[in-house]
């Protein structure tokens, strides 16, 4: 311990400018499910005339995935993983194109089959990225969301850029010409981005614009676009559809009728006749040509947010926010229960015209029989009506006691899906989380090393959680959420290294009783483990070209181009940090945790932590993450000390053993307490005096006094079980156990803002 001096901790008082943050997201079982919703779903046929069928499905938890289709079963072939938020939507484009939408407000072409790679990031959009609509057979796509704008884009000419780069291997300077001046200070990005996947895709300069459909005043939900890719149609929270000429931008009508958002819209081939389901529970069919609704069709109890069609366009497939999926005859009016699914329907594809594949808020996706499976005589037979043309009339004939009976209680197959964390809890050790997913199952997870450590199965969640709280307090040095269904771990500096362990209590082997861990500064070594020992084996087999790796090797660089670690390198422990992991820190290489993060370059990108390559830099990952893990270089930190008064308890006798405060790190433990005042009062001192705990921050070396520091007993890693001492510890007239720490001790026994104030004693010698 150390007196407080009287300037405190004054340096490096200025306010730090805000750093990027790192995420981590953690998943308990394999690659090949979606742990959320999905949001979207789209069926492809192979260019090949004797390939299966496909599907891509785009789900909550961020992900693609593209399933090979079987007669019995589907098989995930590819994930897909760039999108930092939501899938949205997705769309085929050509024969080995994809291109998605995300909440992270960004649109990303993909190679489906050839190598899964990220190609292209676009990021034109201010809000969320909602809704997408591509051409038959084109490379046309259009891209709407929340902040009231729609882009046309032409992917051959949008990616001329990085295919010149890629092919003629230019350095930036010479395709300057091909960019707007805007852009052409960031040139660099071309030559760091290239189109390897094996970097953190950052989207390049730009000399192609998208088209605007300039004239949305409000929030779009849904996009069509017919097979030709010359009309386009629009709807969301204006209530109204219009329609666009993609070729050129412009608008050529705006279509009013419904009462509510629009939230799905189709267009027939040919581009004349639109339908449209909205949340004022309506489904209406438009005559382009006549610019007006000629057919509304009154099916469902509440939200339409999903249509499909026919080929021929004859016959509707609508699903909604009531679980119910209709076939609609837009001729004859005739509605059909097809089925009824457990959550609300978000999209639906069909697979030629046999098959209805259902995707809902569910992780899973469900296989219907459809309108060419179904036999004549049980689709006579099944509990059809006649669809009316006034809102709510399929209301009241529900209320009427009329409600139709499914054609089909079962799906014909299932994609399963893993159930999405919904509730969740932080324990006070802050490194333990509980969390409930949307079975109900409880788990107990350690996000020091992303693994669950126990499963509860389908018990009480507030039970549970009072079951294993501990009294202990623990900085809280990361954020967390469920957005995704699973676990996301978020590390800010300087706040993600505000927590230390003791080595031991790690069960670090050969730890010495002093040695402290940083539990921020750890986890991230474990998650760029890989990172680090691939960049170390390119520095070891390349030659370093214009010294650039070894000015970073160096560390001599950079906005924090300080020498002094902050961790205390006594003997080898910070080679050893930086060589080897430690257990309670090894992340799972069969179910790898992904990286969500960005750099000094581009927007965030996710990867998982395994296949990160050791050629990411600065332009990809935060230059703090690099000082921590490679220079071992930390922030300046607040509160990593605890300022206490230690007094004589009243109506003894005993001797003031210092004046003033003293201070000492959070996690010291009581009886390193006992032990000082032992040594203060010459009683019973410790076997060994060699070495005290250093207690000092970096800024405070200078008021380090030789006369207050103490010893330490080191016979075995838990001193107080065996010694007895004379001395006890009170803290508002209660005896303080020795293992509690002073951070404990303040936040469960002083319970006050003003500086912690001690009382020792003594006790009869046992």
């Amino acid at each position: 311990m150390h007196r407080v001096g009287s300037t405190g901790n004054a340096a490096n008082n200025t306010r730090p400018r805000k750093e990027k943050r790192f995420t981590y997201v953690l998943r308990d079982s394999n690659d090949y499910k979606h742990c959320s919703g999905i949001n979207c779903v789209k069926v492809g046929s192979p260019s090949e005339g004797d390939g299966k069928d496909f599907l891509v499905t785009g789900s909550r938890d961020g992900t693609l995935k593209r399933w090979d289709l079987g007669e019995d079963a589907a098989v995930c072939r590819a994930t897909f993983e760039s999108h930092v938020d939501w899938v949205n939507d997705v769309v085929l484009t050509g024969d080995d194109t994809l291109v998605s939408c995300s909440s992270d407000t960004t649109l990303k072409t993909w190679r489906a089959f050839s190598n899964r790679e990220c190609t292209r990031t676009f990021r034109h959009h201010s809000d969320y990225v909602t809704a997408l609509a591509s051409a038959r057979h084109s490379n046309i796509v259009a891209s709407g969301g929340l902040g009231c704008e729609v882009f046309i884009w032409d992917l051959e000419a949008a990616m001329i850029p990085i295919a010149k780069v890629a092919h003629e291997g230019t350095e930036e300077g010479t395709i300057d010409g091909s960019f707007t001046s805007s852009v052409a200070s960031t040139g660099d990005r071309a030559t760091n981005a290239k189109s390897d996947a094996s970097v953190p895709h950052v989207t390049p300069p730009q000399g192609y614009s998208p088209i605007p459909a300039k004239g949305h005043k409000e929030s779009i939900y849904a996009l069509s676009m017919n097979d030709a890719g010359t009309t386009l149609v629009s709807g969301g929270t204006e209530k109204a559809v219009r329609v666009w000429d993609p070729r050129t931008g412009t608008k050529q009508m705006k279509l009013k009728g419904h009462t509510d958002n629009v939230r799905a819209l189709l267009l027939d081939p040919t581009g004349r006749y639109c339908l449209s389901g909205s949340s004022d529970s309506m489904i209406r069919l438009w005559d382009l040509g006549q610019q007006r609704c000629v057919h509304s069709y009154a099916v469902h109890t509440d939200s339409v947010w999903a249509l499909a069609s026919t080929p021929s366009f004859s016959h509707v497939y609508s699903g909604g926010r009531d679980l119910s999926v209709y076939l609609t005859d837009l001729q004859t009016r005739e509605s059909t229960l097809l089925c009824m699914e457990q959550e609300p329907v978000l999209q639906l594809a069909l697979q030629g015209d046999e098959w209805l594949w259902v995707a809902t808020t569910d992780s899973s996706l469900n296989k219907w029989p459809a309108r060419e499976r179904i036999i004549a005589k049980k689709l006579q037979r099944a509990s059809s009506f006649v669809a009316g043309s006034l809102p709510f009339a399929r209301v009241r004939a529900c209320l009427d006691g009329s409600a139709p009976v499914p054609l089909h209680s079962t799906p014909a197959s299932v994609i399963p899906g893993t159930a999405g964390i919904v509730r969740h809890a932080i324990l006070n050790d802050r490194r333990r989380v509980l969390t409930k997913d949307a079975e109900g199952v409880l788990k107990l997870w350690e996000i020091t090393r992303g693994s669950v450590i126990k499963d509860f199965g389908k018990v009480n969640f507030e039970d549970k959680e009072k079951e294993l709280f501990e009294k202990v307090s623990v900085p809280a040095w990361f954020t967390m959420d469920t957005r995704l269904g699973s676990i996301s771990v978020h590390l800010e500096t300087p706040q993600c290294f505000s927590a230390e362990m003791y080595a031991v209590d790690l069960h670090v082997p050969h730890a010495t009783e002093e040695q402290k861990l940083n539990l921020g500064q750890e986890t991230l070594r474990g998650l760029l483990d890989r990172w680090l020992s691939r960049r170390r084996h390119r520095a070891a087999t390349a030659p370093l070209a214009n010294g650039d790796a070894s000015s970073v090797e160096s560390g001599t660089g950079g906005e924090h181009g300080v020498e002094k670690r902050v961790t205390e390198d006594t003997h080898d422990d910070a080679e050893m940090h930086q060589s080897k992991v430690i257990p309670a820190f090894e992340f799972s290489t069969t179910s790898p945790p992904s990286i969500i993060t960005e750099g000094s370059q581009g927007g965030p990108w996710r990867k998982k932590a395994t296949d990160l390559d050791g050629t990411e830099d600065e332009k990809e990952l935060p230059l703090w993450c690099i000082d921590c893990v490679l220079h071992s270089r930390l922030p300046p930190r607040d509160n990593a000390k605890c300022s206490f008064f230690l007094l004589p308890c009243e109506g003894t006798s005993l001797q003031v053993l210092t004046q003033g405060k003293l201070s000492a790190p959070r996690i010291l433990r009581i009886h390193k307490v006992v032990n000082y005042v032992l040594e203060k009062l010459v009683l019973d001192r410790p076997l060994d005096d060699n070495a005290s705990d250093s207690t000092s921050t970096s800024g405070q070396g200078s008021n380090h006094q030789s006369g207050n520091t103490y010893g330490s007993s080191r016979q075995s890693s838990r001193p107080w079980q065996l010694s007895k001492p004379g001395v006890e510890i009170l803290c508002n007239q209660q005896v303080l156990p020795p293992e509690m720490s002073l951070a404990t001790v303040r936040a469960y026994v002083w319970k006050k803002p003003d500086d912690l104030t001690l009382y020792y004693r003594t006790v009869p010698s046992r």
